[in-house]
């Protein structure tokens, strides 16, 4: 029974891994053949190797140009949302409010939640408009704000959960030697909440990185565009049967992700034990 049970177990795993590897393995099949085999008929196995997709769309479509922006537009939007999300997560989080103040907290807490749920679109009109009348349209500020906007709250309710489960008492050890609220955040509670920190790191890069309302609506040259608006055009009408190039595209686009995935793996379980004891 134990044998059959963990057959189950261990081949659930293998399918769905097999289910979600497949779509990135048939992209890199896709991308590494040469254009006259694609039309062929479709084998799983690559029938020739060739990097021609992959340079062509860096010489031929300036592929570098939007991975940069890209890259700008999520760091930026990243840091901020960090910065500011985990700030207010620790205020809401971990300190007591008086009675009147309550009341505040509470409704403060559902626009934050509301911002979250609402459609991305809602937020685009409003948007439009005050970047308008500011001048910044064409500019990378309407996309980073827009980012900001739909992550901040995803960052502001996750890490709740996470310092409110920190035990009081290492914050008030703290205190009694001394340490000032700043240093209490930074040097004691932001360690022992590394694990959410990664997580939601991960998630806000994945949905700025991948980010394509906002980019369509702001973005009016192609000096300006962002992954996700370059694929688009990769795979226009003019280029339907480009599908070396769109692969190729698609795989380069899916790297920093896997990467920054990759690289926050290991802080999501060192962290779970990290901090917790004093020296």
């Amino acid at each position: 029974m134990n044998r059959l049970s963990a057959g189950l177990k261990y081949g659930t795993f293998i399918t769905l891994l097999l289910w979600t590897l497949f779509p990135i393995y048939w992209m890199l099949v896709i991308a590494t053949q040469e254009s006259s085999d694609l039309f062929t008929e479709v084998s799983i196995f690559p029938r020739s190797i060739t990097l021609e997709h992959i340079v062509n769309i860096f010489v031929q479509d300036q592929y570098m140009g939007p991975l940069i922006n890209s890259f700008i537009i999520t760091i930026s939007s990243l840091f901020i949302v960090l910065v500011f999300g985990l700030s207010s997560a620790y205020v809401l989080g971990r300190r007591t409010f008086r009675s009147h103040y309550r009341i505040f907290k509470s409704s403060l807490m559902i626009w934050i939640l509301l911002v979250r749920v609402l459609p991305p679109i809602t937020f685009a009109l409003p948007l439009y408009i005050m970047m308008n009348d500011a001048g910044l349209l064409n500019t990378k500020i309407p996309i980073i704000l827009a980012h900001v906007l739909v992550n901040l709250p995803l960052v502001i309710w996750f890490m709740m959960a996470f310092f409110y489960g920190v035990p009081g008492e290492i914050a008030e050890s703290a205190r009694m030697d001394g340490a000032s609220e700043f240093m209490i955040f930074t040097k004691v509670m932001l360690p022992l909440v590394v694990p959410g920190i990664a997580a939601v790191t991960i998630l806000s890069f994945m949905a700025s990185w991948n980010e394509y309302l906002y980019s369509v609506i702001f973005i009016q040259s192609p000096d300006s565009f962002t992954i996700p608006l370059k694929l688009a055009t990769l795979n226009s009408e003019q280029e339907l049967t480009e599908w070396g190039k769109v692969a190729g595209g698609g795989l380069v686009s899916v790297l920093p992700v896997l990467l920054t995935a990759i690289f926050l793996q290991k802080h999501l379980i060192s962290g779970l034990t990290a901090g917790a004891v004093k020296e």
